[in-house]
């Protein structure tokens, strides 16, 4: 039981320099660090008598399960802010480029 105990308090608050746990995910979390934290906080408090080893286990692997989850959210929103600003900065410079050839081949006719 002890073990369950200190891998469910890791995945909650550690953060070693290859894992990212909970807590320290919510810091970029879309509604905010303390809407997060409280949502986190009331779902470990809620199974905090939960004695039987199998559901335990089970609720360390969706615990790790949301934390990939939320580090896709993470990448995927970097991503789409990043593309966002290359995209439309490409595009333009694109339409100018494609403005000009016309323009150059119109004359050319």
């Amino acid at each position: 039981m002890s073990s369950y105990k200190s891998t469910v308090k890791n995945l909650y608050k550690t953060v070693s320099l290859r894992k990212s746990h909970l807590l320290y995910m919510g810091r970029d979390y879309p509604l905010g660090y303390d809407y997060f934290r409280v949502k986190c906080h009331d779902a470990f408090w809620k199974n905090r008598s939960e004695t039987d080893p199998a559901k335990i286990r089970q609720m360390i692997r969706h615990g790790r399960y949301m934390v990939k989850e939320l580090e896709a959210l993470y990448r995927l929103k970097k991503y789409r802010t990043l593309k966002k600003m290359y995209y439309n900065q490409q595009t333009d410079e694109l339409s100018e480029l494609l403005n000009k050839i016309m323009c150059h081949s119109r004359r050319l006719r």
